[in-house]
């Protein structure tokens, strides 16, 4: 059976457990956890990066950081995402306000947004599916024009960029995943990305329990005590020490996911252009990071039917979101604003591909050779 996901792995990574282990330093902010967020710095450009237990937590910790976000608020953003980017601004009592995508690019349509701002609405949450950037411009201009926060949600948006502009830098805070199904792993984990340096004190209160504990382990105050609400979103060193490994060979990871992206668009383009399949669209302006491969049957009955034959082929391949809005807890806590005229209809009919490196390039050939064989 080819899997959908195997979880990246880099060679280094059990050396450097061990030096955790051996350390004596296995808790939160060790040596593996600062080397990770000054990688990502670095490579991002934005002023400050946070390591996280999940993306879910550092969606939470965007949401905290909304100082004026009060129960009855509404925040927009898309249906067609993961839980997280609701449940963040459910628990501070906000209203998701869901709109509705493109169907190009499974992303929120950008012209959409204005006509759900309310004056209840005080953010706006991007998803960029698949690694592939929003139509950031739009959003940031909307955002301007009605002094809205913007909370990136990059789970999947590492090592991408928007006109320049790496995924998750855009906006006044973005979010990553390094959940294993993503390009880097650390099994659960996440990091937030703060755009403006005078949201990083009160970033890392809140992610320290709410306590100032940050500035007294860089000797910048003699004792540390409790200043705000807050939690525990540290991971674990020895977490941080598995995905820093990867970090280290991140370009190689990168381009050889490209390549399996590029083989398998190359191989499905002639089905795509007698009009059986659609593959996905890269906006120009946009460089993804070939974080998933997916293609978009007819309708659900075709989906299923090509989910069950890959099976049976011995290729595990499978759709992905629910719509929100359709959940009982998306009634309960959401709302839809305007029509669902593809966010419904579009996720019924895409099926993920195999992808994750180490993935063969013989395997892609036989994926889409099945897939043929399937439209045949």
């Amino acid at each position: 059976m080819i899997k959908f996901n195997v979880p990246p792995h880099a060679d280094k990574a059990m050396e450097y457990i061990q030096e955790c282990v051996r350390n004596q330093k296995i808790c939160g902010d060790g040596n593996y956890t600062k080397k990770c967020n000054e990688w990502i710095e670095k490579r991002t450009g934005t002023a400050k990066c946070l390591l996280t237990t999940s993306c879910t937590h550092a969606t939470e910790l965007a949401a905290l950081l909304l100082s004026d976000l009060k129960p009855g608020d509404e925040v927009i953003m898309p249906s067609f995402t993961f839980v997280s980017t609701a449940d963040a601004f459910v628990l501070r009592g906000a209203v998701p306000v869901f709109v509705d995508i493109r169907p190009d690019t499974m992303n929120i349509d950008e012209k959409l947004i204005e006509a759900a701002v309310t004056k209840r609405t005080k953010a706006i949450v991007p998803v960029h599916y698949a690694g592939v950037a929003c139509e950031m411009d739009t959003i940031m201009e909307i955002a301007d024009k009605y002094h809205l926060a913007v909370i990136e949600d990059a789970a999947q948006g590492i090592m991408a960029s928007y006109k320049g502009q790496a995924l998750g830098t855009i906006g006044n805070f973005g979010c990553f995943s390094f959940h294993e199904t993503k390009n880097y792993s650390m099994g659960e984990g996440g990091a937030l990305l703060i755009r403006d340096q005078k949201d990083v004190e009160e970033a890392e209160i809140i992610r320290e329990k709410g306590t100032n504990r940050s500035k007294y382990y860089r000797g910048q105050i003699d004792k540390y005590t409790w200043m705000n609400y807050g939690s525990s979103y540290l991971p674990s060193d020895m977490n941080a020490a598995y995905l820093y490994a990867q970090l280290e060979i991140a370009d190689d990871i990168n381009e050889a996911r490209l390549a399996l992206w590029n083989r398998y668009y190359e191989n499905l383009e002639p089905l795509a252009g007698a009009g059986k399949v659609e593959l996905p669209v890269v906006p120009e302006g946009c460089v993804h990071n070939a974080h998933m491969f997916y293609l978009k049957a007819a309708d659900l009955d075709e989906r299923t039917a090509l989910i069950a034959y890959l099976k049976e082929k011995g290729i595990m391949s499978v759709f992905h979101y629910i719509p929100l809005h359709t959940a009982p807890a998306g009634k309960r806590f959401g709302r839809f604003h305007g029509t669902d005229r593809y966010t419904t209809k579009e996720s019924e009919r895409l099926a993920r591909l195999p992808m994750y490196y180490g993935l063969s390039g013989d395997e892609v050939d036989y994926i889409c050779d099945m897939i043929k064989q399937f439209y045949v």
